[in-house]
């Protein structure tokens, strides 16, 4: 993460077993990289007590993502309130070619989902590296 440039990072290397067809990462696969950016944005500003969840995507696949080449994965927030926030998401080539595309609303769950992560709450954290 970071926020001084209000935005959320991650270079990664998906595996060959990530594979949708040999040499092209499953949508899933790329839906879940997607999802999981998007909502780290609403972490920017503070701690986890700001964890928002999904509660709409929109996803474009522009290109195939291929497997084992690096990738960046990439989200910043739009637009936010107390209770809601929209942030985009994007999965980019090292030359900066979009393969995949995401708008996500993002909403802040009801007390009692929050409450039930109370157990996992210690084992919470980002990795800065």
């Amino acid at each position: 993460m970071n926020p001084e440039v209000g935005e959320v990072r991650a270079e990664v290397i998906l595996p060959e077993h990530f594979h949708g067809y040999p040499g092209v990462a499953h949508g899933g696969i790329i839906a879940a990289l997607l999802d999981e950016a998007a909502v780290r944005t609403a972490l920017l500003d503070g701690g986890f007590d700001d964890l928002m969840v999904t509660a709409k995507m929109d996803l474009a696949f522009k290109r195939p993502t291929p497997t084992g080449t690096p990738v960046a994965v990439v989200a910043w927030t739009l637009k936010r309130t107390a209770t809601r926030a929209q942030a985009v998401a994007e999965v980019r080539l090292s030359d900066g070619t979009v393969t995949a595309r995401a708008e996500v609303l993002l909403a802040r769950p009801p007390a009692e989902v929050a409450a039930a992560w109370a157990a996992e709450r210690p084992f919470w954290r980002v990795d800065e590296s």
